[in-house]
């Protein structure tokens, strides 16, 4: 994370206070790593306040600032729908488990968290694109 995470501009995360409580675990756990960790976390935006405040909405959000009530209404060419993993809860319980499987299940379980990853990444890029031109 550190190594692919420059030293400037902002990182943008949907949902912060979950973000940074990830990152305050990581520098508890590898306290070598603290001082860059806590560099990370000053430079941390949520994405999803446009949404949770209310200042961007839409009838068809429903009421929710979740991603994936977000995206398809943003973005729908983009789904989680043909992913394996299609939602944050069930990423974090497959990589809680994944030092225990077995190693052909532990590859393609990681490469199907990196699918998620990906997406959700993604996805924000686009949102925030859409932000931009309103």
């Amino acid at each position: 994370l550190i190594a692919n995470t420059d030293t400037q501009g902002s990182i943008v995360v949907w949902n912060k206070s979950f973000e940074v409580t990830r990152l305050k675990e990581l520098a508890r756990d590898f306290p070598v790593y603290a001082d860059q960790l806590y560099a990370i976390i000053e430079r941390v935006v949520d994405l999803m306040v446009p949404f949770r405040s209310g200042w961007y909405r839409l009838p068809a959000f429903k009421d929710s600032y979740s991603i994936k009530a977000i995206l398809p209404v943003m973005v729908p060419s983009l789904s989680y729908s043909k992913l394996d993993i299609q939602e944050g809860g069930m990423a974090s319980m497959i990589y809680s488990e994944l030092k225990n499987q077995i190693l052909p299940i532990q590859k393609n379980q990681r490469q199907q968290l990196l699918d998620y990853c990906k997406l959700d990444t993604f996805a924000m890029i686009k949102i925030f694109q859409k932000l931009k031109k309103v």
